[in-house]
């Protein structure tokens, strides 16, 4: 299930079907447009397919043997198969896979030779952009329009001369904020189009819809990055600071006094825990996780730079580890009850513990809740759990996961996102926990009484608030 704000700008699919003579909805142009990206894409993977299909038949030995026996035959099928993976007409330079074919694919990337699927993925991506700018007009703009024509295209020089214009006019924030609807697309563009092979992954994970394993810009391995962000994650118990024990007096089981709590615990490494004696005379837990700390690339708490890279990436991580750690000294039972609420990293954690089949099979976690996440290429490891994303369409963060406006992807029936635009704008004030809880307290978008209904099992007295300080090792 979906819900949106019915009178959100720029929501991602209409709530409104207009009859005509046949019975048949009317499509507005953005969906037109995501429908035939939908149809490119598809055709530039089965391309992309086909070239490393033959590039694998030419490269195996049984192929040479072949030629052994059948010398006339081996030079025919040679010929054909070099005519259509060479001639522009076709396949272009379509090697890809193996050995033979990486080496193949990364000449002809140094040489600027684009192969027919990479012409059709950038097609896609072109017209999700030009859906996207139809839903987000300041994407229309001249100068915004001249820095994704240039990313488009591939002219490097180009884009680094609008974005300079587009920051000197706007200001690096409103660019930010103005390129967030397709901000991935651009991203899948540039390392599709540069001369460095090892990225290309990234775009075409981008492009299918899939979970990527590699960072956009240089192609770094999740498993790289995992070696950037190391440690086995610990947990302390601390007291909470006179701000924050001002804030957790007047919390309660609703949705914006959990977002102030994440605001007042910081990005530091603090997270809480809490107990409910739960109105149905059971005893529930909720655990509240922040996000990350911008300061520093990497620190010495999961809530870092590299940390957030990583979750993004993987499921078992820095942060996830030391949030298990917690429920282990705090001596929560096994089979509890358990809701996590996370902002930004803390709601890629929330679902990394909910993708993991351990911590599910030790916990019953009924809710994720999370707020301005990219969380959207993850699926929790036990089908029953609720999950809440709340989305603020002028936040960049939660298209972090591929899905921005103008992906062609959605989420599970059985997810509930509220998205919204609210006056916040800019990024990174749009991303912060203090601009959500503002917009849902203010009564901006009607989704505070939505998301408290779903939560109403935690209605109860909170009898405990524990911080814990979260550490790498």
């Amino acid at each position: 299930m979906t819900a949106r704000t019915a009178d959100a700008i720029g929501e991602r699919t209409p709530v409104t079907q207009v009859r005509q003579t046949r019975q048949q909805p009317v499509r507005t142009d953005a969906e037109l447009l995501i429908a035939a990206s939908v149809l490119l894409a598809d055709a530039a993977i089965t391309a992309r397919r086909t070239g490393a299909e033959l590039t694998a038949a030419g490269a195996s030995w049984r192929v040479g043997v072949q030629a052994l026996r059948r010398p006339g035959w081996a030079l025919g099928t040679a010929l054909s198969a070099a005519r259509a993976m060479t001639n522009p007409a076709g396949l272009g330079i379509a090697a890809n896979g193996g050995l033979v074919g990486e080496t193949v694919r990364s000449l002809g990337a140094a040489t600027r030779r684009r192969p027919a699927c990479v012409a059709m993925a950038v097609d896609a991506f072109a017209l999700r952009i030009e859906a996207a700018a139809r839903e987000h007009p300041s994407l229309a703009a001249p100068l915004a329009k001249r820095l994704t024509d240039a990313v488009v295209a591939g002219r490097r020089i180009e884009v680094v001369r609008a974005a300079r214009e587009l920051v000197d006019l706007l200001g690096v924030t409103r660019t930010l904020t103005t390129i967030s609807p397709v901000i991935m697309e651009l991203l899948a563009l540039a390392g599709l189009l540069d001369e460095n092979p090892t990225n290309d992954s990234f775009a075409w994970v981008t492009l299918s819809g899939g979970v990527p394993t590699t960072d956009p810009l240089f192609g770094l391995p999740a498993g790289l990055i995992r070696h950037l962000n190391p440690g086995a994650g610990r947990a302390e118990r601390c007291e909470a600071d006179a701000m924050l024990t001002r804030v957790l007096a007047r919390s309660d089981n609703d949705i914006v006094r959990y977002i102030d709590d994440i605001s007042a615990l910081g990005n530091h490494g603090l997270a809480l825990l809490r107990s409910i004696s739960c109105a149905d005379g059971t005893p529930r837990h909720v655990l509240l996780l922040p996000g990350t700390s911008f300061g520093r690339l990497s620190n010495s708490t999961p809530q870092d730079l590299v940390g957030a890279f990583d979750a993004l990436l993987r499921t078992d991580t820095t942060y996830s580890r030391s949030a298990k750690q917690m429920l282990l000294r705090a001596g929560v039972p096994e089979g509890a009850e358990l809701m996590i609420v996370g902002h930004s990293l803390g709601g890629i954690t929330a679902m990394n513990l909910a993708c993991d089949l351990d911590f599910v099979s030790t916990y019953r976690l009924t809710h994720v809740v999370t707020v301005g996440s990219p969380i959207d290429t993850k699926r929790p490891a036990d089908p029953t759990t609720q999950v809440v994303s709340l989305v603020n369409q002028h936040d960049v963060i939660p298209g972090l996961d591929g899905r921005g406006p103008a992906s062609a992807n959605d989420i599970p029936d059985s997810w509930v996102e509220f998205s919204w635009l609210d006056e916040t704008y800019d990024y990174p004030l749009s991303h912060a926990p203090q601009a959500y809880a503002d917009t849902l307290r203010n009564g901006d978008v009607p989704h505070r009484a939505s998301v408290n209904e779903l939560i109403t099992r935690y209605d109860g007295e909170i009898v405990g608030n524990q911080p814990y300080l979260l550490r790498d090792k």
